[in-house]
Order: structure tokens, then sequence, then C-alpha cells
């Protein structure tokens, strides 16, 4: 997920360690991708901003490696019905799961929007401090447009004098 900069997308590829491409997208603010594995060694994945080289991005992803281990011991090996007390315990697992996954998107929520509020604090910063100096331009030239009202003009004295 991109967290900002941007237009908040971004492309992204995955090769497997045949250099074959097994996962590529192109603008995208977030996406979910799952994959079992087939070959053995370095899997390559790539983040692209080629196409906004001016602006800076913060990308989140998550990258999970192998199964789940199973909560039971022998629970993938069973012929007999769970306990009412084994039940239970994997209904909890996988509320709690769920509840990870909903903190990990509302933190991702709050970064982004951290992100919008300090560049709209940035902004209205500037705003305020182009305003300030409106405002004393102004005031500085009510000043002497009322300063001239008050001030008496004197006749020159030129050659002529009687």
């Amino acid at each position: 997920q991109v967290i900002s900069g941007g237009h908040y997308d971004v492309d992204c590829y995955v090769e497997d360690p045949n250099g074959k491409t097994i996962y590529q997208e192109t603008k995208k603010q977030y996406d979910s991708f799952s994959h079992h594995t087939e070959a053995k060694g370095v899997y390559t994945f790539c983040f692209s901003n080629e196409f906004s080289t001016f602006s800076h991005k913060i990308v989140y992803f998550d990258f999970q490696v192998g199964d789940e281990l199973p909560i039971l011991p022998d629970m993938n090996n069973r012929v007999t019905a769970l306990t009412q007390m084994e039940s239970a315990c994997v209904t909890i697992h996988e509320m709690l799961n769920a509840v990870i996954d909903s903190q990990t998107h509302y933190r991702l929520r709050e970064a982004q929007d951290r992100s919008r509020a300090e560049e709209l604090n940035g902004r209205v910063s500037y705003w305020s401090v182009g305003e300030t100096l409106i405002l004393f331009m102004v005031s500085i030239g009510q000043v002497m447009l009322l300063k001239s009202f008050f001030t008496e003009k004197r006749p020159s004295s030129g050659g002529a004098g009687t």
C-alpha cells in the first residue's frame, strides 16, 4: 500500500528465481498477492516510481513466508471432532488474526492521514506568513497615505518675490 507521495500509486512486479514474472501491476495504490512457491531460491520484487520521479513515496508491504503452524498439536491428523475448548481456541485464534489485520489497516490509514495533515499544516503555515506580509505592506501603505493628507505643502521659492 502506498502511504504517501504523488497520486498514491506505484508499479510493482515479482519474479521467481528463474526470472519468470509471477505478478505485475501498474499504478496501484494497494493490492494483495498470494503465491505458493514451487521453486526454491531468491524471489525478486520491485516497486517502481518511474512515472512520477519528482515525488517520493512511502510504501508499506507485508511479506509472510511459510504456512501458519497449527494451534493444537496433531490438529491436522485428527479424525475426531474438536472438543468445545479446542473449538473455542481455534475461534479465538481466528478472531485475533482478524484483529491484527484490522490494526494493520488502521495503522496504515493513520500514517496516510498524518502525512496529509502535515502537508496541509505546511500549506496553512505558508499562507499565514504570506497573509501577514501582505497585511504589513497594506498597513504601511495606509500610514503613508494618511500621513500625506496631513503634511503641508510649502510653496517653492522661485525667482519672483515682492
